[in-house]
């Protein structure tokens, strides 16, 4: 803001330049980059049914989306947000663009006197409700709505731009919603399509199949060529859609805390240690001074373990420390303590589950009271609970740490524990709705609470430590300028791990374990970027990466690389089935006598009560077309040998139990048009993005 008065204050050709400045130190790299206003390139963000979507017009609307989030949550929008938010003003540009082309060839559209209607008249929009709701009584009452249209002019002109877009919201929803409803009438049923479904779900099969997997032929005996790639994709084009793509591979250069930036952290807390011991006031100084923020009072139980251990030598007024616990020293100054309200205790169980009958019940407690004398005669605690407790604590050897008489445990449980004074086993089973308990008072119970001020320091690099790092990865980077050079320079330095990121799509945000990425997806998208060349160092959270562009796929080039892996699986599999085919021979006898001559890889599986609606085949798994088999045979009879999604198959019907005649197929009429319904929304939008031939461009400049 002060920034902004300042321009203000200035006159008319100071203000120019200043605003000339900062235009071109906020967005310079965008205009004299790859993406120059100058360079004649397309600036359109992405193109709806043949209509361009300027990157001033987009980002005018998503500054517009923005403002409304910041005036409804009252904090400024997080990175994340923004990204929710451009996709929303995307989403709104194809309302706007492709829908509303389907709205004017049908005439549909919300009248002014809808829209007053929706709003303050008999039909109350569900949006207008959930808004002037009062929160308190769960109440609407319209007048509320009135009262502030009344109002409205004496609002704050933002106050005022955002009802205007509330209400185009809701004139925009109930064209879609009238839209989507028009189509929701024209999905009809048939009797036969009824009929169909209710022979699906209620005609029952017996069957038997043998199934000799894929995964046991080895992939290693099946070799796969580039053209038997290249024949299987273009029989199958359609089944392979390509988008725009990006593989890398990177090597990363970790941002660490030096040794040096540790001892400056230690020397710091030390200074502070000093400080704090003198501050009159230390729970501010601690404040004031603390990475992380810790409880002022605290119970023994909630003490870190190395503080804990030193609560016998402490004297108001004394700091202890500095403790290192990962990479923050901790510091504590002791003032005093207080009675808590509470009590609190360490204890440990073992848990003698005694669910169902009164046998049942009356075994589960002489169990435990086997384990109790046990424990009174010297046994282990710790070994007969990792060996017998039924809950999860048994792992620690039945410790629950430390908890509070304020009902988190089940009243039999606490009031055993918190009536139990000092140490040691309780001498007797405790019964709850869980079982029996053999308890352990490991803690005794107290209600002291001790008043510690924290300082927290966490080691972080410094920013010559940073300044360094960055050198390493910018020298290696400037040395690779080739995928020669990128892979000879990793040999030589043996602290270096390529690792690869295959297909990144073009609006990635993360590269596999990298988070906020953004900018090295946006490095291997850029056009002057091509196969073979190698980034600069790019700062990606802790480290700097340098990447190396090894492939690409565009959105309309389907190519053998672009699916590779599962081109491969697919043909692989092709030969496998030619391979257990010629094995199998000519199939008779039982299909257990030919899974035995078959050898090792085949098995024999029996599946009772299938169905053709919802058929699962055990370790075939789903497979539509065994199951279409196992329904197309009569009984007793056999297919010959075919490829299934898992392996090669023989299916053998041995029962066919047809559904009963029904007069009335109403029922299954409505269930697909209900499952028809609930698709509508979906396939509307994505009729309308293909009609539409959607390009959506934004990720070249976000």
């Amino acid at each position: 803001m002060a920034l902004i008065n300042k321009i203000r204050e200035k006159s008319g050709l100071a203000v120019g330049i200043i605003a000339v400045s900062l235009i071109l130190f906020i967005v310079g790299g965008d205009l004299l980059g790859s993406r120059s206003l100058f360079s004649g390139q397309d600036q359109s963000v992405g193109e709806i049914a043949g209509q361009k979507i300027s990157y001033p017009e987009f980002n005018a609307k998503v500054d517009e989306a923005r403002a409304a989030y910041e005036q409804q949550t009252g904090r400024p929008a997080t990175e994340q947000d923004q990204v929710q938010l451009r996709d929303q003003a995307w989403n709104q540009f194809i309302l706007d663009i492709a829908y509303q082309k389907e709205y004017d060839a049908l005439g549909l559209k919300v009248t002014p006197e809808e829209l007053v209607d929706m709003v303050q008249g008999n039909y109350i929009s569900p949006a207008i409700r959930q808004t002037f709701t009062d929160p308190k009584t769960g109440v609407f009452d319209k007048n509320t709505v009135i009262n502030y249209l009344k109002s409205l002019k004496t609002l704050p002109a933002e106050q005022q731009l955002a009802w205007a877009n509330f209400e185009k919201n809701l004139s925009t929803d109930r064209t879609r919603t009238k839209y989507e409803n028009l189509l929701r009438l024209t999905s009809f049923v048939t009797t036969a399509e009824a009929q169909k479904e209710y022979q699906a779900q209620n005609t029952r099969a017996d069957a038997k199949f043998l199934l000799v997997p894929y995964y046991s032929v080895p992939d290693t005996t099946v070799k796969v060529t580039d053209s038997q790639l290249q024949e299987y994709l273009d029989k199958h084009k359609d089944e392979y859609k390509s988008f725009n793509s990006r593989t890398i591979q990177y090597v990363t250069f970790p941002v660490a805390p030096s040794k040096e930036d540790s001892t400056a952290l230690y020397d710091q807390i030390k200074t502070l240690a000093r400080g704090l011991a003198t501050a009159t006031n230390d729970s501010s100084y601690a404040r004031m001074n603390s990475d992380i923020q810790a409880p002022l009072y605290m119970t023994l139980g909630e003490m870190p373990e190395q503080l804990k251990s030193t609560v016998g030598t402490f004297a108001p007024g004394g700091v202890y420390g500095p403790y290192k616990e990962g990479n923050t020293y901790f510091i504590y100054k002791y003032s005093g303590t207080k009675k808590d309200t509470n009590f609190t205790v360490r204890a440990s169980h073992i848990l003698i589950r005694a669910a169902g009958n009164d046998s049942a019940k009356a075994a589960a407690r002489t169990k435990a009271e086997g384990i109790l004398k046990q424990i009174q005669g010297g046994a282990s605690f710790e070994a007969l609970a990792q060996s017998n407790s039924a809950d999860g604590s048994a792992q620690q050897g039945g410790d629950l740490g430390y908890f509070k008489n304020n009902n988190q445990m089940v009243k039999p449980f606490q009031d055993a524990i918190f009536s139990f004074n000092g140490t040691g086993l309780i001498p007797r089973l405790v019964e709850t709705e869980f079982g029996f308990h053999i308890i352990k008072v490991t803690e005794a119970k107290t209600n002291t609470l001790y008043r510690i001020s924290t300082i927290g320091k966490t080691i972080t690099p410094s920013q010559a430590t940073r300044d360094e790092v960055y050198r390493k990865a910018e020298q290696f980077a400037t040395e690779s300028q080739t995928k020669e050079a990128f892979d000879e320079n990793v040999k030589k330095d043996k602290s270096l791990v390529v690792a690869t990121a295959e297909r990144i799509p073009e609006n990635a945000t993360s590269v596999n374990a990298l988070g906020n990425a953004r900018e090295l997806v946006r490095w291997a998208f850029n056009d002057d970027t091509d196969i073979n060349d190698v980034s600069s160092a790019v700062e990606v959270d802790d480290q700097y990466v340098v990447a190396v562009l090894t492939g690409e796929t565009e959105e309309d080039q389907a190519t053998v690389d672009s699916f590779r892996q599962e081109l491969t699986t697919k043909v692989r599999n092709q030969l496998k089935v030619d391979q257990i085919v010629a094995k199998l021979g000519n199939a008779s006898g039982t299909l257990e006598s030919i899974a035995q001559k078959y050898g090792a890889g085949a098995l024999v599986e029996t599946v009772p009560d299938l169905n053709l609606a919802t058929g699962f085949l055990k370790s075939a798994g789903v497979d539509p077309v065994a199951v279409g088999k196992i329904f197309g045979l009569k009984d007793g009879k056999r297919s010959k040998p075919f490829a299934g999604d898992a392996g090669v198959l023989i299916v053998e019907t041995t029962k066919i139990v047809p559904a009963p005649t029904v007069a009335d197929y109403t029922v299954y009429k409505n269930q697909l048009k209900q499952n028809a319904s609930s698709r509508t929304g979906f396939m509307i939008n994505e009729a309308i993005r293909d009609n539409a031939k959607v390009k959506d461009r934004r990720a070249k400049f976000y």
